[in-house]
């Protein structure tokens, strides 16, 4: 199972934000989209970072309140680590594991073409595994 079948399933939208919106405006749009991260873009719609729920709870944590009228780009982590949709649900899922991240940026030719959660991401294993539980009983009870 590959992330493009991930994303045909539950669909290629993407929450973007521009990095001078500050995080009031980010936390809004999280909450008001009942998801946990948007993805941080330029202009030209390049990712620049993302923002999670993770980022905006650090920073109140380690400056306050005070910070909710700062740009997105001072508390987005800039390091973004994406996937392509042709990868392995297994891989997204070992390297959000090891990571310890729980939102991935999908990108094909340099473009941002979904958004894969580690919820879509246990969905779906969960399903591959059910459905080879149901062969392997099928095939036992027809043996």
């Amino acid at each position: 199972m590959t992330v493009a079948l991930i994303l045909a399933l539950k669909g290629h939208d993407v929450t973007t934000i521009q990095p001078h919106r500050t995080l009031q405006e980010v936390t809004a749009l999280l909450a008001d989209k009942g998801i946990g991260a948007a993805i941080v873009v330029d202009g030209a719609g390049q990712v620049l970072g993302i923002l999670s729920e993770r980022d905006v709870v650090r920073a109140i944590g380690r400056h306050g309140d005070k910070v909710l009228n700062d740009a997105v780009s001072k508390h987005m982590t800039s390091k973004v680590i994406t996937t392509d949709p042709n990868d392995p649900v297994d891989h997204v899922m070992e390297m959000m594991t090891s990571g310890r991240f729980r939102h991935m940026p999908v990108m094909d030719g340099g473009r941002l073409v979904g958004v894969v959660s580690i919820g879509d991401v246990v969905k779906h294993r969960l399903a591959m595994v059910e459905s080879e539980s149901r062969a392997l009983r099928d095939y036992i009870t027809t043996a």
